[in-house]
């Protein structure tokens, strides 16, 4: 396994591109199955996660091409069943269930897996499958879905933490080729939802209301090939505009888009970060001197539970108190005693972290625990004196494209290296 080395202190400077976003590709990709036509996807980051799509739909018995940062698929001819040991890895592949009980009417699928951040169960996902008339079997760690046909339905997907953004995605993609009509309630609103949908309509689906708690599906025959560019990674955007806050920088992000960001940029506003907005990029530096902020992470269009941890860094960094209250997913602070080996000054409160802010972080081997946690820390480390050891970086090459290239470009000392 790698590790990255920095060596902290060093302002980021310059320009980034942002990659293809993760959370959108991953179902645009599985989406493909829907269809006999070949498909052409471009802007698709080149990531561990995505490499593992790419292995499931080949499994399945499409004809997949990745070259630079576009994605060609065919699946001409599919089978039912998933492959155990590459599903369980990536939690994201549960999307492939929707395409192929859409198109084939049966889909066997294992329990998947991811980043250990909480309970995320996948029941609203079942309960939209089988309000389409699906009949679920869970067995041996698999689950199996079969119908004779599938036939449009009233689904509400609200669940405890809000709406489901892979249930949504999934109910959709088995909706497209029902018949009648398909009126998901609760449907998640996230941009990455509203892109799987352009990609849809593209191969002729019959979907209205995206980005809205109210999406309408009415079911076609069948659906054709089609091309279709992923949107930038907001996520990634705001990591590296926090990475500028944090090390007191200059970035001009390349290609973010600040209409899927407001409720980061808000808070980075309010924290005392300056954000201007130049063409298709957005230039992030310090507005004077940093000040403490209360978040509360929401269902778009509110802050991102996956900005968390990496905003946790930078208050960690500012001087003040802040307090950080997870509510999406009620495991998401294990970077918090990561971040306390560098020095930070946090305490867990139920779903709130009390930062008490401003004291100096000095670098340390720390050990990452899920993707955002890995970003947290990296973050920290890009502002923290001395060297600091991120272990367990694949969790990074799972949803950042080149994070390690891209910060050296900006300037940061960093180094990845084979973990010891």
């Amino acid at each position: 396994m790698d590790s990255l080395l920095i060596k902290g202190g060093v302002p980021l400077r310059g320009e980034v591109t942002i990659s293809g976003a993760k959370n959108a590709v991953l179902p645009i990709m599985a989406a493909t199955l829907l269809t006999r036509e070949p498909c052409v996807i471009h802007n698709v980051p080149d990531l561990s996660d995505v490499r593992f799509m790419a292995q499931i739909l080949s499994w399945l018995g499409a004809e997949v091409r990745l070259h630079k940062a576009t994605a060609r698929i065919q699946a001409k001819k599919i089978k039912g069943a998933g492959d155990y040991d590459l599903i369980r890895k990536m939690r994201g592949s549960i999307c492939i269930m929707g395409p192929l009980l859409g198109r084939l009417h049966k889909a066997t699928v294992s329990l998947p897996g991811g980043c250990v951040i909480g309970a995320r169960p996948i029941n609203l996902h079942l309960k939209g499958f089988q309000a389409l008339g699906a009949k679920i079997v869970i067995a041996s760690g698999y689950v199996q879905a079969s119908a004779k046909r599938l036939t449009g339905s009233a689904v509400f997907l609200g669940g405890r933490a809000g709406s489901t953004v892979l249930g949504t995605a999934n109910v959709m993609m088995a909706a497209v080729l029902a018949q009648g009509v398909t009126v998901i309630e609760s449907a998640a609103c996230e941009p990455e939802v509203v892109d799987l949908v352009k990609f849809l309509n593209a191969m002729g689906a019959k979907i209205t209301g995206a980005g809205s708690p109210t999406v309408t599906i009415t079911g076609v025959d069948q659906l054709h090939g089609a091309e279709h560019e992923v949107i930038p990674d907001r996520i990634e955007a705001a990591t590296y505009a926090i990475a500028a806050a944090a090390t007191n920088g200059e970035v001009t992000l390349r290609g973010a888009r600040p209409e899927h960001m407001h409720a980061v940029l808000d808070k980075l506003h309010d924290a005392g970060v300056k954000v201007e907005r130049e063409g298709a990029s957005l230039k992030v530096s310090r507005n004077g001197r940093l000040k403490p902020v209360d978040i509360t992470t929401l269902p778009y269009s509110g802050f991102p539970t996956d900005a968390q941890a990496q905003m946790m860094a930078l208050m960690a960094l500012t001087p003040g108190i802040s307090i950080i209250t997870e509510r999406i997913f009620e495991s998401r602070f294990m970077h918090v005693s990561e971040l306390t080996r560098l020095g930070a000054d946090i305490e867990i409160e139920g779903p709130s972290a009390i930062v008490k802010g401003g004291k100096p972080l000095s670098g340390a081997p720390v050990m990452a625990s899920d993707l955002r946690a890995s970003a947290a820390l990296v973050i920290a480390g890009l502002a923290a004196r001395g060297t600091t050891q991120v272990n367990r970086v694949y969790h990074l090459d799972r949803g950042y494209e080149n994070i390690d290239g891209k910060l050296r470009q900006l300037g940061a000392r960093v180094e990845r290296v084979e973990e010891s």
